[in-house]
């Protein structure tokens, strides 16, 4: 089989495959059966004469042919669509960046650099949608997204080990906060003291994926778990209402509902996180370069206010 004759059905199902990292969720994306996609992929790698898709335990990675495949069909598809899009009358998307974020950045971040944009850049449009970060990185690397901001933690690896390595700027690196009930005991002063976090009740995140996530690292016990919850405003709204205390990012303050208290942990090591916006190693082109620089500028926007808290 000829490579110039795969079908665009076949390239759609790969890229979804590569974004989403396993046949069984390209395929509930797409609305086909997992064999239906595994056709599509075999049929693809036959016209490729290689494999395109390395299959591991817990999902498949891009191949280097994959990739090269994965960039050419990515081109294809968006010239594709743009076409079927002027052909119907509709705007063309020239001004279209496509971006995805980690849940809390939806927040505050996001938001502040929309609405900026919306006044500095009115014929710019920003579609995207919520993420993990592993998921975030596949669409980046299927060509799903233009950027995307994630979060990090130290050791602060890389978000993958694929190649080439994804361009990562730093937004802003600040310190975890935890947020408290006003009510709570721990809320009295402008910070809380680590020893104090012993034996508190925590709201923490529901799957593997997010681990621990909402309780302190390194607690130096078991955590009682009261609460698992994945929603960041749902947290806080149960942290309002005293059944428990969550880490959060600093910038989250922002926020917080009445009857929350976001306060700097203090007596041990710093347990910094930064926010990072990601793309692939290429020029970007001029639209995401403004998007990436509303990014930067909400950042630093909502650092100064974390800095400067509101008062409660």
């Amino acid at each position: 089989m000829d490579f110039t004759d795969v079908s665009l059905t076949a390239l759609r199902v790969f890229r979804a495959v590569a974004e989403h990292g396993t046949f069984t969720a390209a395929a509930a994306s797409l609305g086909y059966t997992q064999s239906a996609v595994s056709r599509q992929i075999a049929a693809l790698e036959r016209a490729a004469g290689t494999e395109l898709l390395e299959r591991r335990r817990g999902g498949v990675r891009l191949t280097e042919a994959g990739r090269v495949v994965m960039r050419r069909a990515t081109i294809v598809l968006d010239e594709i669509d743009a076409t079927a899009r002027e052909l119907s009358g509709l705007p063309g998307q020239a001004g279209t960046v496509r971006l995805g974020w980690f849940p809390s950045a939806g927040a505050v971040l996001v938001p502040r650099a929309l609405a900026a944009l919306r006044g500095t850049d009115p014929g710019l449009r920003v579609v995207g949608r919520e993420g993990s970060t592993p998921a975030l990185v596949r669409a980046l690397r299927a060509g799903s997204l233009d950027l995307a901001l994630l979060a990090s933690a130290p050791p602060f690896r890389p978000p993958d080990a694929e190649s080439p390595p994804l361009v990562l700027q730093t937004l802003t690196e600040r310190a975890l906060c935890l947020a408290v009930p006003a009510a709570h005991p721990l809320a009295r002063g402008d910070f809380v003291d680590v020893a104090d976090l012993r034996g508190q009740r925590w709201i923490a995140g529901p799957s593997a994926e997010d681990g621990a996530m909402g309780v302190w690292p390194g607690l130096d016990e078991r955590p009682e778990i009261a609460y698992t919850v994945r929603d960041w405003l749902a947290k806080l709204r149960l942290v309002a209402a005293g059944c428990g205390v969550t880490t959060v990012p600093a910038a989250l303050a922002a926020a917080a509902p009445p009857g929350v208290r976001v306060l700097p942990v203090r007596g041990g090591p710093q347990e910094q996180r930064r926010l990072l916006v990601a793309r692939l190693p290429h020029p970007p082109a001029e639209p995401v370069a403004r998007v990436a620089a509303a990014l930067r500028a909400a950042a630093l926007d909502a650092d100064r206010a974390a800095v400067s808290p509101p008062p409660w």
